[in-house]
């Protein structure tokens, strides 16, 4: 231990009795501000905070072996005298290398280090050390950069950074594993007596599980693999559980509450399913009567549509809105864009022509009203006041619906279609503003159906989906063909231009989806530059230079493949181009002309990632793919092969390897769910889910794979609250749910 250290120590036992675990960082004085600051940086505000800050892999560095034993390759711990420590200077690299020997009973061996000089002023000769690394080999074996810790008085029982499993934490600028390994070592023994466990005796004994203390002291500091695996499962089921209590108890709260009885119409529903263009799947017979039960009931539905893309969510929706509407009451339809706000009133204002429903469309830029299969404008004003009145039957709408001083007279069914693309806090606004309220008390509450083409695997939807039912459209209209999905590396790409421009010259229309609109420093206009007299010459000049270290194949910006495409390789095709930046009119007369089969290609940013239904549209190319999420590259997919066409899906990539097992996936999976299982192996559930949604740390994501565990959890939660649905006999676990309400908010 430096001298450093030691004063640290002193330091601590000097503020020790102003601490306790709730304390902020700032209240030990002695560790500088700009440590501070880092903590705070990866989100450590509290004492508390620190320990549960858990590592995300652990080094073995448990095999201590005498230096004799060392062999080529292996990573091993050594523990011995230094008896010679020197700097050298490389001019060739202009570089120092701090070279030590270090000598036990058996034999020697040599470490060296780049680049840290200073540690001439804590290794000296004479001292004992422990050494851990990989052994190389360069005419003698030798360590290098290995992790390093002196040893005083030969006593090896306090080593943090080496011969044990080290715990490697995830980083910031200027804060090391190595300092948080330090600073949890010598804080945890005054906090871990503050530790009171939550979780019941009875379930720790059931569940096998250590108790709380320990699984924080072994999560940091593990004995053996044996002890670290007990302290993950603790940890992780203490996460889960949480969860599924909060869901639980959201559950219960949410039946209690009082919903308007919607009775299901038998012929009505027929009448309407014989009306229809297309026969309905047995997955959408069947999820649309187990919606269709839930209104008949008193108390509100709370169900999620899972169903793939193209799998006939909207009809399903329909159904059950027709149900509310034709039973004298109001529903409304939330979406997460104005595109897929605007095609959901023309899809829906169709599949009702001649019902005598009128439809208000309410988004950021865009009022509207359908009556008697006539679209046409409104003013804000009177759609409101038609809302309040009840003249409007179906109010469809982006996150508007929230955010107007809207006021429903009787709504008793409220849809949110993608309801993964909200926020935590849009969502709970929803559920907010869909309450009626009488003498400050709820009276009634709509029934809520939440809808999402990304398939959630089995796993996630147990440990996530705790207070939803759900329904699954897990089967596609028997019409649909499979779409071709081929990877095409750089030296392809003429190819798949020349079939492209085969494909339009048959009529069919093309997507092109870009990661970004432009690059930085871009300050172009977002206007279609339609100008065929453009210098070529300069165009290609400005694609084919390298002076400024990009080609055609870096990261493709909306703008510059517009350019390209309409200058340079398809000159004789009518192109467009689409982005987020645009004006709300813009966009709709552009989505307009490619659906009229004005324009050949469509060049886009991820804004048509959904609801884009252009049944003549064949193929779907999307540059930089790598760059995309799995889920994402098969909502694109989604937008081609909706109508008769034979429908193709290219992904154009820049040869990065590391993206070929995703991508790969993509070819070989022919719908979400068997993609979002593969998607959930190949990321793990914090990528697939988000760790900033949810609030999860990695710990607790990687246990979502673990089916056992999470029925397990799933199963004591339901008991716990089935036996005591308020936990009045359990006051750390309130207090538990409470400190996590901020973080969890599930449909």
């Amino acid at each position: 231990m430096t001298g450093k250290e030691l004063k640290i120590e002193f330091r601590l036992l000097m503020d020790a009795p102003l601490m306790d675990i709730k304390s902020p960082i700032q209240s030990f004085r002695r560790v500088s501000p700009a440590y501070q600051k880092r903590l705070l940086k990866l989100g450590i505000k509290t004492f508390e905070d620190l320990f549960y800050y858990f590592p995300y892999r652990y080094d073995d560095f448990s095999k201590i072996i005498p230096i004799a034993n060392l062999k080529i390759n292996e990573t091993a711990t050594i523990q011995g005298e230094i008896t010679r420590i020197k700097n050298i200077r490389t001019w060739k690299k202009r570089m120092f290398v701090t070279e030590a020997f270090i000598q036990d009973e058996n034999g020697a061996v040599r470490a060296v280090w780049f680049n840290q000089p200073f540690l001439m002023n804590s290794l000296k000769e004479g001292q004992w050390i422990s050494l851990s690394g990989k052994v190389n080999f360069d005419k003698t074996l030798y360590f290098s950069n290995p992790a390093h810790e002196k040893i005083v008085a030969n006593a090896t029982s306090h080593l943090r950074h080496t011969g044990r499993l080290v715990p490697v934490y995830p980083e910031t600028r200027g804060l090391s594993s190595r300092w948080l390994r330090y600073i949890i070592q010598l804080l945890l023994p005054k906090f871990l007596p503050e530790f009171k466990d939550h979780l019941p005796f009875e379930i720790k004994k059931s569940q096998n599980l250590i108790d709380l203390k320990n699984a924080i002291k072994e999560i940091h500091f593990p004995q053996s693999a044996n002890h670290l695996r007990a302290a993950r499962r603790r940890l992780a089921f203490d996460e889960l559980f949480l969860i599924q209590l909060f869901a639980q108890r959201q559950k219960i709260k949410w039946k209690k509450q009082y919903s308007q009885k919607i009775n299901f119409d038998q012929k009505l529903a027929k009448d309407f399913v014989d009306s229809l263009p297309f026969k309905l799947t047995e997955a959408q017979r069947r999820s649309a009567w187990e919606i269709l039960q839930d209104l008949e009931k008193d108390q509100p539905m709370n169900r999620l549509l899972e169903g793939d893309v193209g799998s006939g969510k909207t009809v399903v929706a329909a159904m059950a809105i027709l149900q509310a509407v034709k039973a004298g009451w109001q529903a409304a339809f939330m979406a997460p864009t104005e595109i897929l706000a605007q095609q959901h009133f023309k899809v829906i204002s169709k599949l009702f022509q001649g019902q005598q429903i009128i439809i208000g469309l309410l988004t950021g830029s865009e009022t509207s009203i359908n009556s008697s299969s006539e679209i046409k404008s409104q003013k804000k004003k009177e759609l409101l006041d038609k809302i309040s009145s009840g003249q409007i039957h179906l109010l469809i709408g982006t996150h508007a619906l929230i955010q107007e001083n809207i006021n429903f007279k009787n709504l008793a069914l409220a849809i949110v279609d993608e309801q993964h693309r909200f926020g935590v806090a849009q969502r709970a606004a929803l559920q907010k503003n869909i309450l009626k309220i009488k003498d400050g008390q709820p009276v009634s509450i709509p029934h809520l159906l939440s809808m999402t083409a990304t398939p959630i695997p089995r796993t996630l939807a147990l440990a996530a989906c705790g207070d939803l039912d759900i329904s699954l459209l897990d089967e596609m209209p028997k019409d649909r063909q499979e779409i071709v999905t081929k990877i095409i590396p750089p030296l392809a790409r003429q190819n798949a231009y020349t079939f492209i421009k085969d494909q339009v010259k048959k009529g069919r229309q093309v997507f092109v989806i870009c990661p970004r609109i432009e690059i930085a420093n871009n300050h172009e206009s977002g206007t279609n530059n339609t100008n065929k007299e453009t210098n070529i010459r300069e165009i290609r000049d400005k694609f084919v230079k390298i002076s400024d270290k990009r080609s055609w194949d870096d990261v493709k910006t909306v703008k510059e493949e517009f350019e390209k495409l309409d200058k340079i390789i398809f000159p004789d095709l009518k192109i467009a181009m689409l982005h987020g930046k645009m004006k709300p009119k813009e966009k709709e007369k552009i989505m307009a002309d490619f659906k009229a089969g004005k324009t050949d290609i469509l060049v886009s940013t991820s804004v048509i990632e959904v609801g884009i239904d252009i049944p003549n549209a064949s193929v779907m190319m999307i540059e930089g793919a790598e760059r995309f999420g799995l889920a994402q590259l098969h909502q694109f997919r989604g937008r081609v092969g909706r109508g008769s066409h034979q429908s193709y899906c290219f992904l154009f990539t820049t040869g990065d390897k590391a993206a070929g097992s995703r991508l790969r996936a993509l070819t070989s999976s022919k719908n979400g769910f068997e993609l979002a299982e593969k998607d959930l192996e190949i990321r793990g559930p914090g990528e697939f889910f988000g760790t900033r949604q949810w609030g999860l740390p990695d710990l607790s994501m990687a246990s979502l794979t673990d089916i056992v565990l999470v029925k397990a959890v799933r199963e004591e939660a339901e008991k716990l609250v089935k036996s005591d649905p308020e936990l009045k006999n359990y006051p750390l676990l309130t207090q538990k749910i409470f400190q996590k309400q901020t973080l969890l908010h599930l449909e």
